[in-house]
Order: structure tokens, then C-alpha cells, then sequence
């Protein structure tokens, strides 16, 4: 019995997200880059973030005598974030140098090739006539009620 997919709303979204990855980077070398960016850009923005917590802290340090304000984040939670982002920031770390294998495998045109048709199969377009008259024949529409209800 195969599982059905699960029709959460966080689950919908991945699912469109991985879908549109696949069918926008659709060859190796396409996700290669993508990967490696994303990588980048949430290291950046994590080491940013990161940063201003800790001169956040260190200004609330040698201010100890004024007066926190009711829109500063709490110090707790500034350490124990500053400590899980730290975390994180090696996770990619040791991504990024696993990355960097990935980047020495090169493949000829003619993968890329197929590359390309196996992406149009994971991920069809979902605007295509043929995909929407599919989606509306497995979800159930208004003007098509569940079978289950029918008596």
C-alpha cells in the first residue's frame, strides 16, 4: 500500500517549492549553482544575524545601567539564539565543504539531456491543460462531491 502524500498546508507548500525548483534548475549543473547559493545566502544572513546579536549583547554590556527597553529582545534570548545560530552557521559550514565535492562531478551534455526530460516528469508544469484536468479528476471539487458522501 503506498503512502499518500500529506496535505498539510506546510507540506503543500514544499512540495510546489520542490516542484518549481526542479522545473526552474532542471539540469545538474542548474542545481549544483542553486544549492551552492542557497548554501551562501543562508550562511550570509545567519552570520548577519548573528553578528548584530552579539553587538547587541556587547552594547547592553557596557550600558548595564540603562534601561532596557520593552521592544529589546530579552539577553537570554539573545544567548541562546546567538548559540543555536552558531550551531547552525557550522552545519553549513561542513555542507558547503561537502558542496564542494559535488562541484568536482562534472557530467557530458547528453546527461544533462536527460536530466532535463526526467524533470519534466517529477515536476510537469502544473498550469499544463493536461495536469489541471488530472488534478481536478483526483481532488475533489465542489461540483464533484467526495464518493464517500454519496448514498
Amino acid at each position: 500500500m503506498t503512502e499518500e502524500p500529506c496535505q498539510c498546508s506546510d507540506c503543500q507548500r514544499f512540495y510546489r517549492e520542490h516542484d518549481r525548483l526542479i522545473r526552474e534548475f532542471p539540469t545538474f549543473k542548474q542545481q549544483q549553482e542553486l544549492n551552492w547559493a542557497s548554501i551562501q545566502s543562508f550562511r550570509t544572513l545567519c552570520n548577519k544575524v548573528t553578528d548584530e546579536l552579539h553587538k547587541q549583547l556587547s552594547e547592553r554590556k557596557l550600558n548595564e545601567e540603562s534601561i532596557v527597553d520593552d521592544k529589546d529582545i530579552p539577553e537570554i534570548e539573545i544567548t541562546e539564539a546567538i548559540d543555536e545560530l552558531e550551531n547552525v552557521n557550522a552545519y553549513l559550514y561542513a555542507i558547503e565543504a561537502l558542496m564542494e565535492r559535488v562541484f568536482d562531478t562534472k557530467v557530458t551534455k547528453n546527461i544533462e539531456l536527460k536530466f532535463r526530460e526526467i524533470s519534466k516528469e517529477l515536476a510537469p508544469d502544473p498550469l499544463n491543460i493536461d495536469r489541471l484536468i488530472l488534478n481536478r479528476l483526483f481532488h475533489q471539487t465542489p461540483d464533484f462531491p467526495d464518493k464517500g458522501n454519496i448514498k
